[in-house]
């Protein structure tokens, strides 16, 4: 596979987006806005140069948290729908810089496959995106395997970013940690349910990406495999097999030792690059790429993370220069 770096965790929202989400009821859009994730002429010309700094060629966006998961159908639909479509004309007009992760009108599965065939077949999406749980639904439950189902006959890729929502512990959102802890804790979490329920093994042709290097997951794989004996016996196999099916993104917020972590527990072939722009923004954002190669890796390693891991996951080859922006 040549070279390629893929940014493979990036958000962008429009404000005429965030505006419909918040006539249908959601009301947590203000960390979206104005922070340089528009679709503007400014915002876009900050982000390219940011990605020309850290050697970075595509982004792969997502509206992730703030996901078109809505209780009515129609709403759902269409909200995910103008999403997609307004993605797919970004990456019409900037096709050597950005794909993306289609949104899905979950909870609603009859809608979410038609969407995926759209998004996939029609708009070019590389895969899918949903958040941790989803109107509390955890990902686990049978309510979404007919979509595991498509994404595996298509070995397509899932990307599960945080809801936001602190694990739905009070523990965690009164006190002011619903995003530098409740972040990670939800990504494990949601991962351990799809493990515990046997997911990554029944489905083992669709390509689960998680965000934040899977949470806490790098540091439990040995606990997990002594706990299931009296905690989870009925799960297929053992967690440390199952994490080992996964890809998960290098978003630590430049930890080094984070990273070293997940290499050893993973495997640096199952490591792809994130940045989380625009939360690591301008110094930060180069960081973020430059760290890989600072953190005790191999210079093989090192590489595979930056260029060609997140190229393979998603089945992309080298741009041609004349599409880069």
């Amino acid at each position: 596979m040549s070279a390629l770096r893929i940014d493979v965790h990036a958000h962008l929202w429009t404000v005429d987006y965030l505006d419909r989400l918040e006539r249908l009821g959601k009301t947590d859009t203000g960390t979206q806005r104005g922070i340089g994730a528009d679709a503007t002429e400014a915002d876009l010309d900050h982000r390219f140069a940011l990605m020309d700094r850290a050697g970075i060629d595509l982004q792969v966006l997502s509206v992730a948290p703030q996901s078109p998961h809505l209780p009515g159908e129609p709403e759902a639909v269409a909200l995910a729908r103008a999403a997609n479509d307004a993605y797919a004309e970004l990456v019409a007009r900037f096709p050597g810089r950005f794909r993306a992760f289609a949104a899905l009108p979950l909870p609603h599965v009859d809608a979410a496959l038609s969407e995926v065939t759209r998004a996939l077949d029609d708009l070019g999406a590389v895969g899918v995106g949903v958040t941790t749980t989803v109107l509390g639904h955890t990902l686990a439950d049978p309510l979404f395997h007919p979509v595991y189902e498509e994404l595996d006959r298509r070995g397509a890729v899932l990307c599960i970013h945080p809801a936001g929502e602190g694990a739905a512990s009070p523990l965690i959102t009164e006190h002011d940690m619903t995003w530098m802890v409740g972040a990670p804790v939800e990504d494990t979490v949601a991962i351990m349910h799809l493990i515990l329920a046997g997911i990554p093994a029944r489905y083992p042709r669709m390509r689960i990406l998680a965000s934040h290097l899977g949470g806490a997951l790098p540091l439990l794989p040995r606990r997990l495999d002594d706990h299931l004996a009296f905690e989870s016996p009925r799960t297929p196999e053992l967690p440390s097999v199952a994490v080992g099916r996964l890809w998960y993104d290098t978003v630590s917020h430049v930890h080094g030792p984070a990273l070293a972590a997940a290499a050893a527990s993973f495997g640096a072939g199952r490591l792809v690059l994130g940045t989380d722009f625009p939360y690591e923004d301008d110094e930060v954002f180069v960081r973020a790429v430059n760290y890989v190669s600072a953190s005790g890796l191999t210079q093989e390693e090192a590489t595979a993370i930056l260029d060609t891991n997140a190229a393979d996951l998603l089945g992309l080859s080298e741009p041609d220069p004349e599409e880069t922006a």
